[in-house]
C-alpha cells in the first residue's frame, strides 16, 4: 500500500516552497514545523544533503474533529509534506496520505475524517 502522493514541478527549489505554502493554505492547512533537513544534516552530522524540508502541514478542523475521536492521534500530526530537489530545476513534492495512516490507528471513526484529509491533499499537489 502507498503511503504516499507526490509530484514532480520543473522549478526551483524556493519557488516550490512558496507554491506549496500556498496551496495548503488554500486548503485550510497551515505549517506548524518546517524542517530544514539539509541545514540538520551539516549541523549534526557534518554532512552535506540536497535541499530537502519537511513541512508539517495542519488543518485545524480536522485536526479537532481526530483528536475528539482518538486522544492519542496527535502521534500522527500533523501530515507531512515533503519538498526535496531532485536536480537543478526539478523537485519533489510528497504528501503523506492520511488515510493510509489512520488505518493503522483501527479506530473506524477515524476513515472518514482520513479520507477527507488525504483529498485535500491530493488537491493541493495536483494544483502545483
Amino acid at each position: 500500500m502507498r503511503y504516499y502522493f507526490s509530484k514532480i514541478l520543473p522549478t526551483s527549489f524556493d519557488d516550490a516552497i512558496v507554491r506549496v505554502i500556498e496551496a495548503l493554505k488554500q486548503e485550510g492547512f497551515g505549517i506548524l514545523t518546517e524542517i530544514d533537513v539539509r541545514a540538520k544534516m551539516q549541523e549534526k552530522l557534518g554532512k552535506e544533503f540536497r535541499n530537502y524540508r519537511i513541512l508539517g502541514a495542519c488543518n485545524p478542523p480536522f485536526a479537532w474533529q481526530a483528536l475528539q475521536i482518538e486522544d492519542k492521534i496527535g502521534t500522527l500530526l500533523p501530515c507531512n509534506v515533503i519538498v526535496q530537489e531532485l536536480a537543478p530545476g526539478e523537485v519533489e513534492v510528497a504528501a503523506i496520505d492520511p488515510a493510509v495512516s489512520m488505518l493503522a490507528v483501527g479506530n473506524p471513526a477515524l476513515r472518514e475524517i482520513g479520507t477527507q484529509v488525504r483529498a485535500k491533499l491530493q488537491k493541493v499537489v495536483d494544483s502545483l
